[in-house]
């Protein structure tokens, strides 16, 4: 992996690490084997990963203090990044900490149990529909203080429209959106876009899709991957890295082959014809 995408001020491998599936069943809990979780964390940036993506609510804590204990002191250049807006009940259940405290909170309960004193990037996740209003206002104003802070290198955005991106603008600069977005789901096209026109990096969560809207068993993505002798999965993250050079994806996984395997897909080059049978999806 040699080629570089901007992240913020950091400068990254397109492929990183998605941590969300080091965590138990249903991403709650600890994960059976937390040896394999640690050991495959450390594997990912031998390999060359400098992107992170995890969050407090993971387990809830679990994750990051599995990142701290496979890596901690951290390696120069690795940029941890984490969200905020979101915190796990009792029994798993997804819940809205959104409120610009808890916001804060969110963001120094990460330092803590991450060991740093400075994150990367924090994402604002929504986890409501409709557009940009006073509540979105004073959740940026409560990222932007933690910034101002030194608690948070950048601040990103998550689960959001173009609408959201261009309002949070003319307060902050942003270092990344992620968004939903792969073959099959392509809904967040046009905040893609507004990114690649802003020089702000786009980060697909899923971009494999994920059960019946998974695209490694679409016709085309296996005729694609059978030519280019690659694999469904290695054709689909090729995809995405391919359409915008702002694209970062961070792929999860707990099995070291499937990490290989995701790291390798930035080797893979589409051709006109693989371009156009992908687009047919």
């Amino acid at each position: 992996m040699t080629e570089r995408r901007a992240l913020g001020s950091f400068s990254v491998a397109p492929v990183g690490l998605g941590a969300m599936q080091l965590a138990g069943p249903n991403v709650f809990g600890p994960p059976s084997d937390p040896s394999a979780a640690i050991a495959l964390l450390r594997e990912a940036v031998d390999a060359g990963v400098d992107h992170i993506d995890t969050a407090e609510y993971y387990g809830p804590h679990v994750v990051n203090e599995l990142i701290r204990a496979a890596l901690h002191p951290y390696p120069p250049g690795l940029a941890l990044v984490s969200k905020v807006g979101a915190r796990r009940g009792a029994d798993g259940e997804v819940l809205r900490a959104d409120e610009p405290e808890q916001l804060r909170r969110g963001i120094e309960d990460n330092l803590v149990t991450l060991g740093v004193e400075q994150l990367a990037v924090v994402n604002l996740r929504l986890v409501r529909d409709g557009g940009p209003d006073a509540r979105f206002d004073d959740q940026l104003a409560a990222m932007v203080a933690a910034r101002d802070d030194g608690l948070i290198g950048a601040i990103g955005l998550s689960n959001v429209t173009r609408a959201h991106v261009l309002h949070a603008l003319n307060s902050t600069e942003l270092a990344c959106v992620q968004n939903a977005f792969h073959l099959a789901n392509r809904a967040s096209w046009p905040v893609l876009e507004e990114c690649n026109r802003c020089g702000i990096a786009f980060v697909p969560f899923a971009p494999l899709g994920s059960g019946a809207g998974s695209v490694l068993r679409a016709p085309h993505v296996v005729e694609v991957a059978h030519r280019l002798g690659c694999t469904p999965s290695q054709v689909a993250l090729a995809w995405a890295l391919d359409v915008s050079p702002n694209v970062l994806l961070i792929p999860g996984t707990s099995s070291p082959r499937h990490l290989h395997e995701n790291l390798d897909a930035s080797n893979v080059r589409l051709d006109d014809d693989a371009r156009q049978r992908l687009s047919d999806i």
